[in-house]
């Protein structure tokens, strides 16, 4: 799933090509809203809240709002641009005389009042990127679940939104914290959100995340996608493992070194510590 600095990315992108453009072609490939005519509108601005985008138009004062999940992406094209698509994978074309925004997988697309936007993403918490940004709030909304795993807690986005599995995996490490802790547990919970927002700052100028100040491909991150591999900082074995409700999917599985982040282990590492002692 992209990460907070993606999703901002993508509405600059999109603000640039539609902002302050009358919409000259519009259509929504979705069945309840395929008829709906947004010719004649003018994008007011597209804005990114935590993990979704929001296209304002007026003057109807509607928002166009969609999800990227785990393989949604926009392009922007030159005016004129035809859209090829045979296997349907288009949701939204959007296009003025200047140029084309199309939403490829896009997911959740809904069309409400402006004034409605809260019922869509009003449930998330401070936004690591946005102007609401209330490290305070964040940290009294994860304080709220106390036995809640640090590495589930940094995912829910009615917690703090923009982090995704990448940026838990790294805060996690760098701040020497098994993902498993209990949020309770967690001493400094203020440095790991401090910790958190200036990952994203760090990284809102890219598509990928770097968190050890190394861009060549492969030295990027410190643990994340390195199971196996030897700990940059000791040496030992970097682990992997699901963790959450949706544990089953590869977007939240949990990396960690169990040397620089001593703490709870999941139940199928503490088994297997049981059967060799």
């Amino acid at each position: 799933m992209p990460e907070g600095n993606t999703v901002w990315l993508t509405a600059r992108m999109l603000r640039a090509t539609l902002a302050g453009q009358v919409l000259t072609h519009a259509d929504l490939r979705m069945a309840d809203l395929a008829t709906t005519d947004l010719v004649g509108q003018r994008v007011v601005d597209v804005a990114s809240r935590g993990k979704h985008l929001l296209i304002r138009l007026e003057p109807a004062s509607l928002t166009l709002h969609t999800h990227l999940r785990m393989d949604g992406r926009w392009r922007t094209h030159p005016a004129g641009y035809r859209v090829h698509d045979p296997d349907d994978h288009v949701r939204v074309v959007l296009a003025n005389t200047g140029g084309t925004a199309v939403g490829w997988r896009v997911h959740e697309v809904a069309l409400v009042p402006t004034s409605a936007e809260h019922t869509l993403v009003g449930h998330l918490g401070p936004d690591l990127l946005g102007p609401d940004w209330d490290a305070d709030e964040a940290i009294r909304r994860l304080r709220l679940d106390p036995n809640r795993a640090i590495g589930e807690a940094l995912l829910d986005q009615r917690n703090l939104a923009g982090a995704g599995n990448v940026y838990k995996a790294e805060i996690c490490f760098l701040r020497g914290i098994s993902p498993w802790m209990p949020v309770g547990d967690v001493k400094d919970l203020a440095g790991v959100v401090d910790l958190a927002h200036r990952l994203l700052i760090a990284n809102r100028e890219r598509y990928d995340h770097v968190t050890t100040g190394d861009t060549r491909a492969g030295r990027r991150t410190w643990v994340y996608d390195r199971a196996g591999r030897p700990c940059r900082r000791c040496g030992a074995t970097i682990q992997v493992d699901s963790q959450g409700e949706v544990a089953t999917q590869e977007g939240r599985l949990s990396y960690w070194c169990p040397r620089c982040q001593p703490g709870p282990v999941p139940a199928s590492v503490a088994a297997a510590q049981r059967s060799h002692s």
